[in-house]
């Protein structure tokens, strides 16, 4: 096997080394063979186009033709032209079911099933990242930037697996990245012989004359640069390895995962975005079942099954602030704020989840007194939710709970005291960049209003009765800190608008708010059991009066009941206090195929198998990214955005490092400044050069200058096509940048300037180095920008020719850390001991 073919060979299986790192997110795994294969195709594709040869971008860019093509056929093939190229109608299929992938992503529990969107977005990452491996190492030669495209794709297995990848998983990805480099290794040695590889063993051995050892007569064994890169490769990894071990680890903090702590009073719970997935639940074809319960509640108009409270409002989202949890306690706390003047009901209620319904946050009636409930679930004090906790989720959970049902008078709820300092504090902030006709609005709705409730009565008849809205899912969820001021404008939308719209507005009136995500009542079966289902997925406020605790409203026009306390001062009528049975399995949601299986492609383009708000086996999830997976994703698009322009980087620092020193006022290496006046120089108008720092050889700097200022004379031309020969005196190179450049007038005279300049301090006998030499190649590079087409002036700006420089630089380095590795006394000690090995094994 050619170097060449081994090496596509290995960026191949480095790229699928990296890609299991991305099996434990979705079953069944079927889906690596198929990328395995297609990667084998496209990785085919450009052997055969580096055999041709084709240029290097055509390479990459068959590849990428094949690449699309694979994925058409398996993917859209019914509707591309002929089953194969990929057309307007492929492209719109390719596109949805992209859509569908992401939404997915957000939706499904880890490990999540293989839907086609979710196939779609892993075959065609490990596709895409092998692609630009195999354009790195094979096609560009460059091996060490492949392991960027390998990072990122661990990092997101990393980040979606909320725990990350495991150790074994970066240990394959480790070993198939050193693979390559040893590849590229052994590659690179191939085309220089075995002058760099050692001598074979008998082959031209030099005679050992008596009393010399073989390692003495034979100069010394070439140490082989693959052996060494061997070595240094294992030291590198068991670092790698070990230095974690033994350092204490670093807490999450902000950034840390998403998930429930363990132990007791440990970990925290964080952001939900319930927003995306309610409107796709809301709009399913299907009303699939989620719970049902049986409860002692005469009246379930209030039993809202609250899953989640948003409390964290920044402009743009309503999330959960990061909370701690504990152990569920046998009787809950007593709720915020409640009152014992206020009527209260208990209620018994007994819920059993469907077998597909696996999401981690617990629906509970609110507010819940005692839960009973098997399995690791952790209690959140601040929401009064629970939250499962290792893997812990709603799947097939049968649980009883004791609640209150809550009953204010509007007469008590309009005599409430201000809230605690504390808690308006919170409750009330709302982000600078909020838009200000959300305040303006909410004035202008409660003009006439005097207490807090009468207020939030306002706000909820507003929206719900006479502001005009109409109540639509389809409309577009909308984001950003313009999204509410939008709602207000074109009054239409759907739960999460008008309970985030109110909750927000209720803020800017002083009002203390959240809003909560959950489900409303349901609809009463026959068998006295309620059933609840997608469609009754809702969001609603939460306002705060002290003495009634967190009161629900209800803005949603034709969605749920408004409470009655918001009506008329009507007296409680609570249900009895009796335990309800516990509903069996046949109560529950029937049992059937998981979620991949039953939900056709249509009701999976809208969001089939909702789990509101968010899913994860690992801890409490979000329905949106991870702060993990936010942080891969930022630090990918940081490495995208920032590798392009590295050289770009690179030359500007070059070009200012180099001219710096030229600069008329400045003296010394340390560029001091200089005390003395500088003289106009009259045949460049720039001032002149300062004179020579203390202590320094007479004419060193200068000299250095000059010679800096000059070497960035010859880049500059090779940024603009004209390639440096150092062949040619300063005098002749000067002239030929001139003529190819096409530099006329003062760039002309400026490059001949400089020459002389150079030509001065390196032959003059008393060096005299000119002034102004920075001025000076300014008005070259001037020349050559104004000469060159748009084209090359666009390449000399973003990829420019000289920062081959720093790839010298950088491999020149390199190879002089090789050489003291190699070089060290362990190291000649060690040559030493093999070679007198090697010599009695011949003696003897």
């Amino acid at each position: 096997m050619s170097g060449r073919a081994r090496l596509t060979v290995c960026a191949a299986v480095a790229t699928l080394c990296a890609s299991s790192a991305l099996l434990p997110l979705a079953e069944p795994v079927g889906w690596m063979m198929q990328a395995a294969v297609l990667l084998v195709i496209v990785s085919g594709a450009g052997a055969l186009a580096r055999r041709v040869p084709l240029a290097r971008p055509l390479t990459v860019a068959a590849q990428a033709v094949v690449a699309l093509l694979l994925l058409t056929v398996l993917f859209a093939h019914d509707q591309a032209i002929g089953a194969v190229l990929p057309g307007p109608d492929a492209f719109r299929e390719l596109g949805e079911l992209t859509q569908e992938g992401v939404a997915d992503v957000s939706r499904y529990a880890i490990p999540a099933p293989v839907t086609a969107g979710i196939r779609l977005l892993l075959v065609g990452g490990v596709l895409l990242v092998g692609l630009v491996v195999d354009a790195l190492a094979v096609t560009y030669r460059s091996a060490a930037p492949a392991g960027l495209p390998l990072l990122a794709l661990y990092s997101v297995a990393a980040g979606l697996s909320r725990g990350g990848a495991g150790w074994l998983w970066f240990l394959v990805a480790g070993a198939g990245y050193l693979l390559l480099l040893l590849a590229e290794g052994r590659d690179r040695l191939s085309q220089w012989g075995r002058v760099f590889g050692g001598r074979s063993p008998g082959a031209g051995r030099p005679p050992i004359a008596k009393g010399q050892s073989y390692a003495s007569a034979a100069g010394g064994p070439a140490h082989a640069p693959v052996r060494t890169g061997r070595r240094i490769g294992a030291l590198v990894l068991g670092v790698a390895l070990v230095v974690p071990a033994v350092l204490p680890s670093l807490g999450g903090g902000l950034l840390g995962p998403a998930a429930a702590g363990r132990g007791p009073g440990g970990g925290t719970i964080s952001a939900v975005n319930p927003l995306v997935s309610l409107q796709n639940s809301l709009n399913q074809p299907e009303d699939r079942q989620v719970l049902n319960y049986r409860t002692t509640a005469s009246d379930t108009r209030d039993l809202y099954l609250r899953i989640v409270a948003l409390d964290q409002f920044d402009g743009t989202a309503w999330k959960p602030s990061e909370r701690a949890v504990k152990d569920v306690p046998d009787r809950l706390p007593d709720p915020t704020g409640l009152s014992p003047k206020v009527d209260v009901t208990t209620v018994n209620t007994a819920i059993s989840t469907a077998p597909w319904y696996a999401q981690n946050w617990l629906p509970l009636p609110y507010p819940a007194s005692r839960v009973d409930i098997a399995g690791r679930w952790r209690f959140e004090p601040e929401g009064r939710t629970l939250v499962g906790d290792r893997g812990q989720n709603t799947r097939g959970a049968q649980y009883q709970v004791e609640s209150l049902l809550v009953r204010p008078t509007a007469r008590q709820l309009e005599a409430a005291p201000a809230p605690p300092a504390e808690l308006a504090r919170e409750y009330t902030k709302v982000p600078d960049s909020l838009p200000p006709v959300v305040r303006e609005t909410a004035r202008q709705v409660t003009r006439d209003a005097g207490s807090a409730y009468d207020k939030a009565v306002r706000l909820q008849d507003w929206f719900s009765l006479n502001g005009g809205f109409t109540y639509n899912t389809e409309v577009r969820a909308g984001s950003g800190t313009e999204a509410i001021a939008r709602f207000l404008e074109q009054k239409e939308g759907f739960c999460v608008h008008f309970a985030f719209s109110m909750a927000a507005m209720a803020r800017t009136l002083g009002i203390p708010a959240r809003v909560a995500v959950g489900f409303t009542p349901g609809t009463r079966q026959s068998d006295g059991s309620t059933s609840v289902g997608l469609k009754d997925a809702h969001a609603w406020p939460e306002l705060y009066f002290e003495g009634a605790g967190w009161t629900r409203f209800e803005p949603t026009p034709s969605r749920g009941t408004p409470p009655d306390y918001t009506l008329a001062d009507t007296p409680s009528t609570g249900g009895t206090n009796a335990p309800a049975p516990q509903p069996s399995r046949s109560a529950a949601a029937p049992v059937g195929p998981s979620p991949s299986q039953s939900c056709a492609p249509a009701e999976r383009r809208v969001g089939p198998c909702w789990t509101p708000p968010a899913q994860s086996t690992s801890g409490p999830a979000d329905d949106g990214l991870s702060p993990w997976t936010v942080t891969a994703g930022v630090v990918g698009a940081l490495v995208l955005l920032l590798v392009p322009v590295l050289p770009l980087l690179w030359r500007l620092r070059a070009r200012s490092r180099r001219l710096r020193g030229s600069r008329p006022g400045r003296t010394g290496p340390a560029h001091t400044l200089t005390a003395q006046p500088a003289a106009a120089d009259s045949a460049t108008g720039a001032a002149a050069g300062p004179p020579e720092s203390p202590g320094s050889a007479p004419g060193q700097y200068g000299t250095a200058r000059t010679l800096a200022a000059w070497r960035e004379l010859v880049d500059s031309g090779w940024d603009y096509g004209i390639l440096p020969d150092d062949a040619l005196t300063p005098r002749k190179a000067a002239e030929r940048i001139v003529r190819i450049g096409e530099l006329r007038g003062t760039a002309a005279d400026a490059a001949h300037r400089v020459a002389a300049s150079v030509e001065q301090v390196l032959y003059a006998p008393d060096p005299r180095p000119a002034p102004g030499l920075a001025d000076e190649v300014r008005r070259v590079r001037t020349g050559l920008r104004d000469a060159a087409s748009r084209r090359l002036r666009l390449r000399a700006l973003l990829a420019p020719r000289s920062a081959a420089r720093a790839l010298w630089a950088l491999s020149s380095r390199w190879s002089a850390f090789l050489t003291r590795c190699t070089t060290s006394p362990p190291a000649a000690a060690l040559r030493r001991a093999a070679a007198a090995l090697r010599l009695s094994r011949e003696r003897t």
